[in-house]
């Protein structure tokens, strides 16, 4: 947005052939505030753009399919929520224009929440500036606000993400805010531990339904969304495996189905009789997150665990035991349904069988 105008930015490395192809297009400018050249976005300068430069250069043209759904999951999109909430004196609501975006590109549940939650804590900081005079240097000020705070690297760039979607592709500014600084990411480890300790957390759950929930957490490697979607059809107890629906990345993929599981799930199927989902509360409803967080924080509690276990960490471990046991890096990767090797590669910085290879110099 340039004096209220959008427009077509066009950033390049230094190069003779591309700085006179630009000045052949329409009324081309340079902005010393956002080194760039720029011309009116409009259709026919876009076109005139891609023939321009055709055979020359290769152009980022992401930015301008901002229609393009994010997601093709089966997934009810929960936005109409925001809409019908009571209003609040003195507080601006998240725009319709952004829910309705949210809602076209089929964003998940969890991101919409997370978006309009911290979207609406920006626009209430600024609450008299009207949204499109909002620049670099006031998200700048509420960032560093929020680093006072002392929040993390993944909630401070949640924020940047949800303030993003809104001038870039609710409203269509291509990269409005590039040089916005984002935290260095931060590389931890992840919290394992021991065998012993998730069969001392399966001895110490309530019942039947708890047991299935951790053991399937542990001996599948799910995530606990991957758990709360799992229907009865996706225990496949002929071939021995979990199959995972619209998984992150909205990936599907099968994992291992422990026999010890099985037979618990059996027992619970009995008792339980669930009608649709896998484990299902009240009415035959969908099992909450924060229901399957307290089976698993309770039953570490029980079992003398110091250390805060979540179903996240018995992921964490179901990954690093396979590792220590031999199965082949590659292979854990397809079970866990990472995109990139890397992900997986992190196991081998807490996997005990890369350390017992490596002889002590004291010793």
């Amino acid at each position: 947005m340039i004096k209220g105008q959008q427009m077509i930015g066009i950033k390049f490395y230094p190069d003779r052939l591309i700085q006179n192809l630009i000045k052949g297009l329409p009324g081309p400018r340079w902005s010393k505030r956002y080194n760039m050249a720029y011309i009116e976005n409009t259709k026919a300068n876009l076109g005139i753009i891609f023939n321009t430069f055709k055979g020359e250069v290769w152009i980022n043209y992401n930015r301008f399919l901002t229609n393009k759904p994010l997601k093709t999951t089966n997934e009810a999109i929960d936005v109409e929520w925001y809409r019908k909430r009571k209003p609040i004196p003195q507080f601006r609501c998240c725009p319709e224009e952004y829910l309705l975006k949210l809602e076209l590109k089929k964003y998940a549940n969890s991101t919409v929440r997370t978006y309009v939650s911290f979207f609406e804590m920006f626009i209430n900081h600024y609450k008299h500036k009207e949204l499109n005079a909002i620049d670099e240097r006031d998200i700048r000020a509420f960032l560093q606000k929020l680093i006072h705070r002392n929040v993390s690297n993944s909630y401070l760039n949640q924020v940047i993400n949800s303030i993003k979607f809104y001038y870039e592709v609710v409203l269509g500014m291509p990269n409005r805010f590039y040089e916005i600084e984002r935290p260095r990411k931060e590389s931890k480890l992840p919290k394992v531990i021991s065998k012993e300790e998730i069969i001392s957390i399966i001895e110490n759950t309530n019942n039947i339904k708890h047991r299935c929930i951790v053991k399937l957490l542990y001996s599948s490697g799910l995530r606990r969304s991957e758990l709360l979607n799992l229907k009865i059809s996706d225990v496949d107890s002929k071939r021995m495996l979990v199959r995972v629906k619209d998984g992150k990345g909205n990936k599907d993929r099968y994992t291992l189905l422990s026999k010890s599981a099985l037979d618990d799930l059996r027992l619970y199927y009995r008792e339980w009789k669930p009608q649709d989902y896998l484990f299902e509360g009240r009415k035959a409803s969908k099992y909450t997150a924060e229901s399957v967080l307290n089976i698993v924080k309770k039953s570490a509690a029980k079992a003398g665990i110091r250390d805060t276990v979540t179903p996240h960490v018995l992921r964490h471990s179901f990954a690093t035991h396979l590792l220590e046991s031999g199965t082949d890096l590659r292979q854990i990767q397809v079970l866990l349904g990472h995109g990139s090797s890397k992900t997986t590669e992190i196991y081998t910085h807490v996997a005990t069988n890369t350390f017992k290879k490596i002889k002590n110099p004291l010793d």
